[in-house]
């Protein structure tokens, strides 16, 4: 396995390889702009040492699949786009790295345990349970397993991430970070209305990970091309948005969730033949994205006071 490279704090883009089975990382090929997505959940590398019970095809529904093809594009604008390999089944980076369940292990954790709701739920940083209540083990977890995980999956992924967006804070003294996830379609809450299926779900936490005008901006943007979209319902937002997020000191994490069921077929894992319309959306979206922040930047070096109209 390739090592991640250390990264001197000259204020350039991280110099750091992509790792086989654990991460990608595709750098911008456009001019550069203060904008990082990535894509936590697409991974299918199954680890050998897995050993769960479930059916493949049952623990696949797990996945956000095709996220990583979707944003794709975000390199083509100047942004950045990192992506997990790995399932998040396996370990999941979108948690706290203390937020284990108990249950799972098979002896005492020597660490601090903060468990929290997603590790009562099973669905902790490291998964016990496959939705909605199967177990993924036919046996218990030791803590070197664990911890295994931990190194060689959870902490590249982490470091790099946070990396990428320190470099392109220090470099343009502003950074906008998208979470990119999909969700299941028509479970409970993901309807506007009674009118129909949401498309976008968008995260910030009740307003704590972004700038309000970032949030109007994409979705204004995704409204504007006929999608539905709702904000922080049912998804806020969890561990990747809030540890890099810091919108007073011009850090801005948003997590965006996209209904499956614009794009594949939950049940046979296909593509629908409203993929490529979704993902040329998509590429739209993120080049709003980009656009606004090399414009709030290019305001901001020039001290002009930056507003948006806050969409209803």
């Amino acid at each position: 396995m390739s090592k991640l490279k250390s990264v001197p704090d000259t204020g350039a883009q991280p110099d750091m390889d992509s790792v086989p089975g654990v991460l990608s990382w595709a750098k911008a090929t456009a001019p550069a702009c203060p904008v990082v997505f990535d894509s936590p959940h697409s991974g299918a590398d199954y680890p050998d040492d897995f050993d769960h019970i479930v059916p493949i095809d049952r623990i696949r529904r797990a996945e956000d699949m095709f996220v990583d093809e979707l944003f794709a594009a975000a390199p083509e604008h100047g942004a950045d786009l990192i992506a997990a390999l790995f399932p998040r089944s396996y370990v999941d980076v979108n948690r706290a790295i203390d937020d284990l369940d108990p249950a799972l292990l098979s002896e005492r954790w020597p660490g601090h345990l903060g468990t929290g709701e997603k590790a009562r739920l099973g669905h902790g940083l490291i998964w016990r349970l496959c939705p909605p209540d199967i177990n993924i083990y036919a046996r218990k977890l030791s803590p070197e397993d664990v911890r295994r995980r931990i190194d060689r999956y959870w902490r590249p992924y982490h470091d790099l991430l946070r990396q990428s967006i320190d470099s392109l804070h220090r470099r343009f003294g502003a950074v906008w970070h998208v979470n990119c996830h999909s969700m299941p379609s028509g479970a409970k809450g993901y309807f506007l209305n009674g009118a129909g299926q949401v498309d976008f779900v968008l995260g910030d936490r009740d307003g704590t990970t972004c700038s309000a005008e970032f949030l109007d901006v994409v979705c204004a943007t995704l409204r504007q091309m006929g999608y539905t979209v709702k904000i922080n319902d049912p998804y806020k937002g969890v561990e990747l948005v809030r540890a890099y997020s810091d919108p007073a000191a011009g850090r801005h994490s948003l997590q965006i969730e996209i209904n499956r069921a614009l794009y594949m077929d939950e049940v046979t894992f296909e593509y629908l033949p409203g993929f490529d319309a979704l993902r040329k959306n998509i590429d739209r979206l993120i080049g709003a994205i980009c656009e606004f922040a090399r414009d709030r930047v290019d305001a901001s070096s020039r001290g002009v006071p930056t507003t948006v109209e806050t969409v209803p």
